[in-house]
């Protein structure tokens, strides 16, 4: 039986990308509790199949529920393309109806309309978000007039977890992934990053981005969206713990997590290893 208790509010990825998204949340919401649970052990969540990909963030879900959690967030576009509707549709009903699970691909859906001028919008993302085609449905759902673009950036999430974002290298990947879809959409005037991974490329990103072209990082709008949903939804938020903790947890070992963690956070952090296949 999953307790009714307050608890801390739950951030998931399959590795360490959520950390911006996390760290997004505490820039604008520190006060809540936060429990952070990277499934690093079965990562990268992109080239798997959607049942993979659902099984396993069900799985994850459902600990972070287990470890207190009322609100979980999925920091992580893969999950939120595979598995976010599945989880809320099918497994919420039967586990507990009044818990929630949120994703990171609507509240960027909702804003876009905002960023851009032309109506044609670029998204970079994992091989698995971008056959999802989670973000085109997401967007022309709220903006049916927006032009959805999306192309795959497979060496990205490894140039970041292997500490080589600044390196010369990274220029040949970021270059080529950019003017590829410039080319298939000249007209694009704001370009998603569709994975938590790619704002650790900015200085990259920026430097091969076409003129008048708006790079939209996912970080700040979902802190954004988080924020007006725990307004719109008092009883959840009183359900959400205030200390301004933060507690880390992992698949792989601890002291590998913590150190790619720096990456991301710049800071050093303790880590609990957990086991979530069940």
């Amino acid at each position: 039986m999953l307790s009714k208790e307050a608890g801390p509010i739950g951030v998931f990825d399959s590795g360490y990308g959520g950390l911006t998204i996390l760290h997004g949340i505490r820039q604008l919401l520190p006060q809540y509790d936060y429990l952070y649970l990277g499934d690093n052990a079965r990562a990268p969540y992109g080239p798997r199949s959607f049942d993979v990909v659902y099984e396993f963030t069900r799985q994850a879900v459902h600990f972070l529920f287990e470890r207190g959690c009322q609100l979980v967030i999925l920091g992580c576009n893969t999950a939120s393309a595979k598995a976010l509707r599945s989880i809320q549709q099918n497994d919420l009903p039967k586990w507990d109806p009044e818990r929630r699970v949120l994703g990171v691909i609507r509240p960027t859906a909702e804003v876009i309309g905002q960023l851009t001028t032309s109506r044609h919008v670029g998204v970079l993302a994992t091989e698995g978000t971008i056959k999802s085609q989670s973000y085109n449905m997401e967007i022309n759902k709220l903006h049916p007039d927006i032009k959805v673009t999306g192309v795959a950036c497979p060496f990205w999430v490894p140039l970041v977890e292997y500490n080589e974002a600044d390196s010369p290298g990274a220029d040949y990947f970021v270059k080529k992934r950019i003017d590829q879809l410039m080319r298939l959409d000249p007209e694009i005037d704001a370009i998603i990053l569709g994975c938590t991974h790619y704002p650790l490329l900015m200085p990259k990103i920026l430097k091969y981005i076409h003129p008048g072209v708006r790079i939209v990082p996912q970080g700040e709008y979902v802190a954004e969206a988080l924020s007006n949903y725990l307004q719109r939804h008092t009883s959840l938020e009183q359900l959400c713990s205030k200390g301004g903790s933060v507690h880390y947890l992992t698949t792989e070992n601890p002291d590998t997590f913590s150190e790619h963690a720096q990456i991301f956070l710049h800071e050093h952090i303790e880590v609990e290893k957990v086991i979530i296949d069940r």
